[in-house]
């Protein structure tokens, strides 16, 4: 009886152990990951400084037309990115065995699609340059092509703004100047009016991020502005404070880490505020990042202790997180790219080490997030596209880069979701 229970329990703990060593599942649901969009995936193990040359692309998946600032989400075994022919496109994230995959499904949208989407509790949320945010069941319809299960209705058109979903809300911005909050649920029909909306003033193409139950965005109105994210018991709100920042904030969208929201604006510079105001109804800055005289659009990513945001210039920058202890700080690093003029607009990711980043230049870019030693650092890997519109934000998870490209030579499908591996995966 001892021999059999002594079997019994080697068997159950190497069967502990086999468990133990396989890596859970990581998910990517929304725009730079999370609600803060800090970009940051502390679970990544697989890929790192030393082998991330090694990279290679394993498939392509095909969309009808271009994918222009669209950033993927990954959640399970799906992969869902937007397209500018008003679709939401579903892969399998394991692709299809070839190298070029046809989607799984697609989301019938009513226009042009810049906005990323985000996945929570079985639905995904895309926004659509037709006046909507479109909400899908994530596991599809079981046909080919699916339609809503509800709209929020908006007064103007979503562009570059990625809905969030936070608690029981789902939050997006406008063309109209207004930040959208709408029942994560829905309203038992199948078009829905905002929860409350909060005006800024000029249009917004920034993505919302939330925090300790605060709600930022960005406006081209030259401002940062911060709602409280339950709303106000009326229909329209007015922001809790706004951070002004002398220039229009356009794509650039809000991260918030360790008490601080930064932003990225047309006046070549990365602004830090206090996340938690200043008691006034308009606050200054902490400090700003100042860039070789480039604007960005790019979302900046933070990953201990520091900063990264791209630059109009096409190249990336890593500031200290916690500023330099003046109102304006230089770089601590800057990552060159290639000779190729271009800009990173789709805003940097950071996973166990690396910086990824796409550049609009037929460019995607992998750095060491520690920098090289040195002021200009080259990039560990890159790889070219087969495009120059590289606008899309990447997603990093278990082991495996996506990112939306283009391939204009094809006329049928010129989108891509492009997708890398390890060569020995």
């Amino acid at each position: 009886m001892r021999h059999y229970l002594f079997a019994f329990l080697c068997v159950l703990s190497c069967a502990l152990a086999r468990a133990q060593s396989v890596p859970a599942t990581v998910n990517w649901p929304m725009y730079h990951l999370n609600p803060q969009h800090t970009g940051f995936n502390s679970s990544e193990t697989t890929v790192n400084p030393a082998n991330v040359k090694f990279l290679e692309k394993k498939w392509e998946g095909l969309l009808r037309a271009e994918v222009d600032f669209s950033s993927p989400a990954i959640v399970g075994q799906s992969a869902f990115i937007g397209d500018t022919d008003g679709n939401l496109y579903v892969f399998n994230v394991s692709g299809c065995g070839s190298d070029v995959c046809n989607p799984l499904w697609t989301g019938k949208a009513g226009g042009e699609i810049f906005s990323s989407p985000a996945v929570a509790n079985g639905f995904v949320y895309i926004g659509s340059n037709d006046h909507h945010l479109y909400v899908f069941k994530a596991a599809g319809c079981g046909q080919t092509t699916c339609q809503p299960v509800w709209r929020g209705n908006t007064a103007s058109g979503i562009l570059e703004s990625s809905p969030i979903i936070a608690g029981n809300t789902v939050f997006v911005g406008g063309f109209d100047g207004k930040l959208y909050a709408f029942n994560a649920a829905g309203c038992g029909k199948i078009s829905c009016s905002p929860l409350w909306t909060g005006p800024t003033g000029g249009p917004v193409t920034s993505s919302p991020g939330v925090s300790n139950g605060v709600v930022y965005i960005g406006s081209n109105d030259q401002s940062l502005y911060a709602f409280r994210a339950s709303g106000c018991g009326r229909t329209t709100c007015k922001p809790l404070w706004a951070g002004p920042v002398g220039a229009g904030i356009f794509e650039s969208s809000p991260a918030i880490s360790n008490g601080v929201v930064y932003i990225g604006a047309f006046d070549s510079k990365v602004h830090a505020f206090n996340a938690s105001g200043c008691g006034a109804a308009t606050c200054s800055e902490l400090w700003s990042g100042v860039l070789e005289d480039a604007f960005t659009d790019s979302t900046p990513a933070v990953a201990n202790g520091e900063l990264f945001v791209g630059g109009g210039d096409g190249l990336l920058y890593a500031f200290p997180a916690a500023g330099c202890g003046e109102s304006t700080c230089q770089p601590d690093w800057i990552g060159l790219g290639d000779n190729f003029v271009g800009t990173l607009l789709g805003g940097p990711v950071v996973a166990n080490g690396v910086v990824y980043v796409g550049k609009n230049a037929s460019e995607v870019l992998a750095y060491a997030a520690a920098g090289c030693g040195h002021f200009t650092c080259s990039p560990l890997w890159s790889t070219p596209t087969e495009d120059p519109i590289v606008s899309s934000s990447p997603a990093i998870v278990n082991g495996t880069l996506f990112i939306g490209t283009n391939n204009s030579l094809d006329g049928q499908f010129p989108g891509r979701l492009s997708v890398y591996m390890l060569s020995n995966q």
